[in-house]
């Protein structure tokens, strides 16, 4: 199966184009942090719909209020992506676990405390194959352009216990990149580097089906 994973596009997921692969995999930040207008929402899912693949996933992230403020019960948010927040999604034996939360940032969307994260990533299932969030883990790809690591260590220490086959996030934008550890590939699949340059190309990871 063929992952095709990005992340934090800002509201410029047209200048991806048209992708094609298995499952797409979008680890939130689609939006603005100071935009909560429901069209740039339609936007993004007329993207989705022009997209070849046979499921489309997405979170949220720290800059996608039109998410966080849905209301609780309030249904899927797009007609052509499915929208994980802490839900389990399987297709083809793989196991997708999504959940956006974010440490540090107060007053963005799915911030979420040290204890809150530590309860909200134990939640993550055992059987997860493939983990989406938007924060990275402590340590993995999670460093900023001025050197601080702004990763999760309670993140960290729930990926090394769950060992996932693929980790992937996004929101530090300088850090995007693969690397492998303890049997997990990580993937921080940040499309916008700074803001004006090109979007870099999605991370595509193949992943073995039963």
């Amino acid at each position: 199966m063929r992952l095709t994973i990005i992340s934090d596009t800002h509201r410029r997921h047209d200048e991806l184009g048209t992708l094609s692969g298995d499952v797409l995999i979008h680890c939130g930040d689609m939006f603005d942090l100071f935009e909560r207008n429901s069209s740039d929402r339609d936007d993004i899912d007329r993207w989705f719909s022009r997209q070849r693949f046979d499921v489309i996933l997405c979170i949220g992230g720290n800059h996608d209020h039109l998410l966080a403020h849905r209301g609780h019960g309030a249904g899927q948010p797009f007609r052509h992506a499915i929208y994980l927040e802490e839900q389990t999604l399987v297709h083809k034996g793989i196991a997708f676990y999504g959940t956006p939360w974010v440490p540090l940032l107060q007053g963005h969307a799915f911030y979420a405390s040290e204890d809150e994260l530590k309860e909200k990533w134990s939640r993550i299932p055992a059987a997860t194959d493939v983990l989406i969030t938007h924060t990275p883990p402590a340590g993995i790809l999670d460093r900023s352009s001025r050197g601080q690591d702004f990763g999760c260590r309670h993140l960290a220490r729930c990926v090394t216990r769950i060992a996932p086959r693929v980790h992937c996030f996004g929101h530090v934008h300088s850090s995007g990149g693969v690397r492998e550890a303890g049997g997990t590939t990580y993937v921080n699949a940040s499309s916008v580097d700074r803001p004006h340059n090109a979007l870099r190309h999605p991370v595509q990871i193949d992943v073995r089906t039963a």
